[in-house]
């Protein structure tokens, strides 16, 4: 626990990103995606399954390259974000046709990775360039909150198993405790903080504590059949990149779309 814990505070200066958001998240959020992708791929190659990490790089750049462009004004496409999905499914496609070395997995695995890692993390930024750029600490809030609160609750009350063979020491009282942590959060966030959306805070805070443990649960199912504990060593007690923000890659686009939908 103690290890944990350390290891959380040294997370505490990436808040930062949120506090300065444009670039120095996109920044952020690049980084992340990168890194946590190759996270990922490692852990296919586990399976022996070779997905391409230069394709997803390109991939990265090309969608963060669109980003820029939208904050600037120059990219004039109607629909950029389509074009990049159909360019990085293109690629990974194309990346089959040394047939004598690449398997269909292998390029299905390319395609999922650019998906799952760098587009969900990507988000995260598109939630700061929102008409409610300040909804961008929900999803921290709801992410990391439910783990916390779900963490604590679970090793009080935990008696009931909840997913035993995805994750064996989670419990149904650590998953509501985990969601009631969340709301708590959100709803404090958003009484002083933004008040004229509180009801939307605690909304996103209930959605998003079950969203961001089926984001954990994700990545468990992922590693469990991958066959490692975790996907890297970078952050102590917490293993990599993608361990630490697995959750949050299902709340960011929850955040995201409800505003899009409901705000």
């Amino acid at each position: 626990m103690k290890t944990r814990i350390l290891s959380g505070l040294i997370m505490v200066p990436l808040l930062a990103l949120l506090y300065f958001g444009d670039y120095v998240l996109m920044a952020g959020c690049f980084i992340i995606g990168v890194v946590g992708v190759y996270e990922f791929y490692k852990g296919f190659r586990a399976m022996e399954v070779e997905p391409s990490y230069p394709i997803a790089v390109v991939s990265a750049v090309l969608l963060y390259g669109i980003g820029a462009g939208d904050m600037t004004g120059i990219i004039k496409l109607s629909d950029p974000y389509i074009f990049w999905l159909f360019v990085s499914v293109l690629l990974s496609l194309l990346y089959m046709f040394k047939i004598d070395e690449r398997k269909p997995a292998d390029a299905m695995a390319t395609v999922t990775g650019i998906v799952y890692v760098i587009f969900f993390s990507y988000h995260f930024f598109l939630v700061d360039q929102s008409d409610w750029p300040i909804l961008i600490w929900i999803i921290v809030l709801a992410a990391f909150g439910t783990d916390i609160f779900a963490y604590f609750t679970g090793m009080a009350l935990g008696k009931h198993k909840l997913c035993p063979k995805i994750s064996p020491k989670k419990t149904v009282e650590g998953s509501v405790g985990g969601t009631l942590g969340s709301v708590l959060l959100c709803g404090l966030f958003g009484y002083f903080f933004a008040g004229d959306i509180l009801m939307h805070c605690l909304v996103l805070g209930v959605l998003g504590g079950i969203v961001s443990q089926l984001g954990d649960l994700t990545a468990s199912v992922f590693k469990r059949h991958m066959g490692i504990k975790d996907y890297g060593n970078i952050i102590p007690g917490h293993g990599g990149i993608l361990d630490r923000f697995d959750s949050v890659l299902f709340v960011a686009p929850l955040v995201f779309y409800y505003i899009r939908i409901f705000m």
